[in-house]
């Protein structure tokens, strides 16, 4: 399977608000679904939405890794790869965290972007199955994120503290100097 060029920061499709899926089922969305995952893993991302690989889909593909788990969310289960086709995402209640994010559309740098711990999604797979759920933690983060792309947002426009926005070494020098 190909690895998939991702689009970068700038680029139009990333700015646009993307079609709904016809057909979950259709052979060319498996294949698609199939090269985003295997792009992710190249790339060692945590999700990648279909725009971001310039194909202006709602859908996207994510992980949750034992090493991302949130250890103090009720969503610490592995989930190897997951797939949500025209996906819906409501915001469960008030409690909103900062969260560490970065983004293969932008690469080398990362933020402390405010997101909502808990949240219920929904969507189908490419078998038409419903998939989502109720989760919190890193789940949840991802899932935002990814989501925010299908609607032409990228994680800099929901910041509100841009002093906790840099390039990842300058970030990782700071935290070891206030250590």
């Amino acid at each position: 399977m190909p690895i998939l060029k991702i689009a970068r920061m700038g680029h139009p499709v990333l700015l646009q608000t993307a079609a709904a899926v016809e057909d979950p089922t259709a052979p060319e969305i498996r294949r698609l679904v199939a090269d985003m995952i295997e792009t992710m893993e190249d790339a060692q991302g945590a999700g990648l939405a279909a725009p971001q690989v310039h194909v202006p889909l709602r859908l996207f593909v994510f992980r949750v890794n034992p090493d991302r788990a949130t250890a103090d969310a009720d969503d610490t289960a592995v989930l190897p790869h997951g797939v949500v086709i025209n996906p819906t995402v409501e915001l469960l209640g008030e409690d909103v965290r900062l969260r560490w994010e970065g983004c293969l559309s932008i690469p080398g740098l990362r933020a402390a972007v405010p997101r909502s711990w808990r949240i219920r999604y929904s969507g189908v797979d490419t078998d038409n199955r419903p998939v989502g759920g109720e989760v919190t933690g890193f789940h949840a983060g991802v899932v935002q994120h990814e989501y925010d792309h299908l609607d032409g947002i990228m994680y800099p426009m929901r910041m509100r503290d841009f002093s906790l926005f840099g390039f990842n070494e300058e970030l990782a020098r700071a935290a070891q100097a206030r250590q």
